[in-house]
């Protein structure tokens, strides 16, 4: 028998966390942006032929690349380890 529609997304999305070439998963971003970003945003990934998806992952790594690359040599595993600690729960605000 064939699946109907909200069984096919259940698929689909139980998958999400497993998806990729390297089966590390992707994960839902669900925000809201201001509509000058929005529009930007649409303008970048036509501009560069790609989604907006693509677009906002590489500005997301390249931002964190280059937190990465900053880290002081000297206190490096230190601050490493500081820095990739985020504990994605803090980042909400509790009400």
């Amino acid at each position: 028998m064939a699946k109907d529609s909200a069984q096919r997304q259940a698929q689909y999305r139980s998958r999400r966390p497993f998806a990729g070439p390297d089966g590390n998963g992707e994960r839902r971003i669900n925000t809201w942006v201001s509509t000058g970003c929005a529009l930007a945003l649409a303008r970048l990934a036509r501009h560069k032929g790609t989604t907006q998806r693509q677009i906002i992952e590489r500005l997301i790594l390249t931002e964190d690349q280059q937190i990465i690359d900053e880290l002081p040599h000297d206190r490096f595993d230190e601050q490493f380890d500081e820095y990739f600690a985020v504990n994605l729960c803090k980042t909400r605000k509790v009400k």
